[in-house]
This record gives C-alpha cells, sequence and structure tokens, in this order.
C-alpha cells in the first residue's frame, strides 16, 4: 500500500450528484482492477472509493464520487478537494480484485458502484479478451447509468462484451429491462455452475445476490466484491 498526496487534474459532473474526479498521485502507485483505495481525511477517518481506470493507466487515478449534503461521507471529501485542489490517498486495497478464469464473467453493479466494474471490465476486455463478459448496471432512472452510451460504443467494439442497462423507473418508451438489477441477471441466467460474478453496490444488494445466486448453482469462491468479507 502507498501513501502519496494526489493533485487534482479535472472535475467532471456526470449527473447532478456524480463527479468524474480525475487524480495524479505525486508517487507511482500500482494496483489490481478490482481494488480501491482510501481518502486520508484524518488519522482515524480514511474514507474509501473504487478505482475506476485500469492498472495500465495508473500514471493517474479516477473516482466517481456520488455527493450530495445530505450524505456528508462524499460530500466532504468533494469540499476538501475543492478547497486544497488535492487528496491524501492510501492505494490500493481490497481482495475483490479480477481473477484469472476462463469462465463466462458477470459484472453486476449498482450506481456509482459501476467505478469497481469499469476498472475490471476494461482490463479484462484488454488481459482477458476470450472471455465472455456480461456488465449489469442499475439505476432508479435511465440517466444515472452516466456511462452507458460509452458502454454501448464498448460493446460494439468488442464482440465477447455485453452491456445490459437496467432501471427501476422506465420513462415512456424505454424497451430495455426495468427493477432490481440482480433480477435482471436471473431473467437471464438460470444456472450459474459455470459463471463468475462481480458485485459493487450496496451491501444489500451484495447480500441478495449471494442469497438468490449460490442455490442456482454459483460457486461461492466464483462470487467477488468486497461487501463479502463483511456478510
Amino acid at each position: 500500500m502507498t501513501l502519496t498526496k494526489a493533485n487534482l487534474v479535472s472535475k467532471e459532473s456526470l449527473t447532478p450528484y456524480v463527479y468524474k474526479v480525475i487524480l495524479k498521485p505525486e508517487k507511482k502507485v500500482s494496483f489490481k482492477a478490482g481494488q480501491y483505495l482510501q481518502v486520508v481525511m484524518g488519522d482515524k477517518d480514511k474514507r474509501p472509493f473504487s478505482i475506476a481506470n485500469m492498472p495500465a493507466n495508473s500514471d493517474y487515478i479516477e473516482l466517481h464520487i456520488g455527493a450530495t449534503p445530505e450524505s456528508p461521507y462524499a460530500y466532504e471529501v468533494m469540499q476538501r478537494l475543492d478547497e486544497q485542489q488535492f487528496l491524501v490517498l492510501e492505494v490500493a486495497l481490497g481482495n475483490a480484485y479480477i481473477q484469472d478464469s476462463s469462465l463466462d464473467a458477470i459484472l453486476i453493479a449498482g450506481g456509482t458502484g459501476y467505478s469497481y466494474a469499469k476498472s475490471i471490465l476494461l482490463d479484462m476486455l484488454q488481459n482477458q479478451a476470450n472471455r465472455n463478459v456480461t456488465l449489469y448496471w442499475g439505476a432508479k432512472h435511465l440517466e444515472d447509468l452516466y456511462e452507458a452510451e460509452a458502454l454501448i460504443q464498448l460493446s460494439q467494439q468488442h464482440a465477447k462484451f455485453t452491456f445490459i442497462p437496467v432501471v427501476e423507473v422506465a420513462a415512456d418508451g424505454w424497451q430495455g429491462k426495468v427493477g432490481f438489477v440482480h433480477h435482471a441477471v436471473m431473467q437471464d441466467v438460470t444456472n450459474f455452475s459455470d459463471k463468475q460474478v462481480y458485485v459493487a453496490g450496496r451491501f444489500e444488494m451484495a447480500k441478495v445476490v449471494k442469497d438468490d445466486f449460490l442455490p442456482l448453482g454459483l460457486l461461492p469462491e466464483n462470487l467477488v466484491g468486497d461487501a463479502f468479507a463483511f456478510i
């Protein structure tokens, strides 16, 4: 793990409450796709965020931060970044990183949990190009899937990659999947014995994925996500 100051390169508003932040570490850092960092706010106050870029591009760090005044955990991080133009980071942590396997991969992301899935997806497309990989990304509204268009284009460039957006509230004319994201997966897959599943989202979502997928043949060692160290 490396402790480093990281300077702000850019901040982009992806939705009214989600920001893409690009940081430049002052020290060389290394990480595996799917690992996270901690923003050091104080000696006993360290706040984790998934790293969204792939390790091959470790000269910078991409974060997707959902921040509103009602959610001080992330909002205070953005405030500090605006004030200081840098953050102090601990890089990298977590054991829920990309695994070598020939199994079909299913990535399940809720909200900004997509940042975890993005790093794994990009790394997998580059370094495990023969694997079939499907990303299910769920959010309340279509506009919350802030990189949907880029993912559609990526799926057109990679025959083995499929992107499936899922919304809880469908707009008029929506032809895609509606409901909880893990239910959308279960509509398409009934036997998980030959799958490897990566999960990023709220602990509640991770728990129901585990409860629902294991009886359908998913082996515990093929279920990957930071939440499973706690539930």
